[in-house]
């Protein structure tokens, strides 16, 4: 299966399960370095659209 990141970018999802638990840690990581900050949203905002996209991918399936 596949899933659209952020950027349009065609996913291939082969451990649904796996891939949400992994898009979830991402989403919550943070950089010590107060220089980060703007990288930090950027990427939190990425895993936490394509958290949402494997949660509903996974709901549709059940």
């Amino acid at each position: 299966m596949h899933v659209k990141d952020l950027n349009n970018n065609l996913i291939e999802v082969t451990d649904l399960d796996k891939a949400i638990e992994q898009a979830g840690d991402f989403k919550q990581y943070q950089h010590q370095d107060p220089h980060c900050i703007d990288t930090d949203q950027q990427r939190q905002r990425y895993w936490a659209d394509l958290h949402q996209k494997l949660s509903n991918l996974k709901n549709l399936k059940t």
